[in-house]
């Protein structure tokens, strides 16, 4: 095996079900990589299971040991872009930005360039460097089509102190979401493991396999007819972690393509209300979901802080529209 990368070690769990070696270790959150990649690594004899190479197609039973290594990630060229930002706070040593649906947070493979951090390069000049992932600055993430505030460290030390902070769960995020039917009881928490789906790794999906503990705080704010506008409040960051728990609970986020509030919703509501569901929809393009409220502990005063922003055009549309005909 090289010597260069980041090397990894995973038990497979004893329960799982007899799959391939590349098609499980693609659908795990930690390692974060696409089948193909994995398949490369296995190709190269990185993988290893039980002291043995093995292949691409070698099945797991369950109880394997599994030794890899992850090759460095590709290197980016961070180059700072003229894009429009709205900065709802900034002083010397941090920022707060409202992302806007559509823009993707920090480069990736097949995404290189046109991110939040391109614009934060040029905005700022230069922020935190303590980050080998290319995410400099970046304290949390979002999703793409996910709008609402982004915490940014413009260096080194005070961008240690906030992921401390998020990593100790002392980082408040709260989110207002369109959710599809209506909840069962007006507030109550979420507490299902997440991790990466087997079936399609670009999703995630609730599972005790390979998983982390997700924990989702919800209240009813607003109830229409088709819909229930909730306040949600997440103790755990797992990606897509909002999405994926009320989409397992049947009440996908309204408008999402990936995890059922589209295509998936109108086929399952009253063919006579079809109709009204698909003029909603087209309001919308994305999820309805915006990250609306970040309360943490200035890093360098000591200073609460609590930042709110306004919902977007879009999600403002939807409601009126709902408070309009659908109340």
């Amino acid at each position: 095996m090289i010597s260069e990368g980041k090397r990894k070690t995973i038990n497979v769990p004893s329960g799982i079900k007899s799959i391939r070696l590349d098609k499980f270790l693609a659908s795990l959150d930690e390692l974060d990589v696409s089948r193909s990649f994995i398949q490369k690594i296995i190709s190269g004899n990185l993988v290893v299971v039980n002291g043995k190479t093995v292949g691409k197609n070698f099945r797991l039973k369950g109880g394997e040991k599994i030794d890899l290594v992850i090759p460095p990630p590709e290197k980016f060229d961070l180059t700072p872009e003229d894009i429009a930002l709205n900065i709802v706070y900034e002083d010397e040593h941090l920022a707060v930005v409202d992302k806007p649906a559509g823009l993707v947070v920090h480069p990736a493979p097949g995404n290189p360039g046109h991110t939040l951090v391109n614009a934060l390069l040029y905005h700022f000049g230069s922020i935190s460097e303590d980050d080998k992932d290319f995410r400099p600055g970046i304290i949390h993430r979002l999703d793409r089509d996910t709008s609402g505030l982004l915490l940014v460290g413009k260096n080194d030390a005070v961008a240690r102190k906030l992921r401390r902070q998020l990593a100790d769960r002392q980082v408040t995020k709260v989110y207002q979401a369109v959710i599809c039917g209506h909840m069962p009881e007006r507030s109550g928490t979420i507490n299902l493991p997440i991790g990466r789906s087997i079936k399609d790794r670009k999703k995630m999906t609730v599972t005790d396999i390979a998983s982390r503990e997700a924990i989702t705080h919800y209240r009813v704010l607003e109830s229409f007819r088709p819909v229930d506008l909730v306040e949600v409040k997440i103790e755990t960051g797992r990606t897509h972690q909002i999405r994926v728990h009320f989409s397992h609970l049947n009440r996908p986020v309204f408008g999402d393509p990936d995890y059922g509030g589209r295509n998936k919703w109108l086929r399952s509501i009253d063919p006579s209300a079809r109709k009204s569901g698909k003029a909603l929809l087209e309001i919308i393009d994305r999820q309805a979901l915006h990250a609306k409220t970040l309360v943490f502990t200035h890093p360098v005063t000591g200073k609460e802080m609590e930042i709110t922003s306004d919902l977007p055009d879009d999600i403002k549309r939807l409601l009126n529209v709902l408070r309009e005909k659908y109340q």
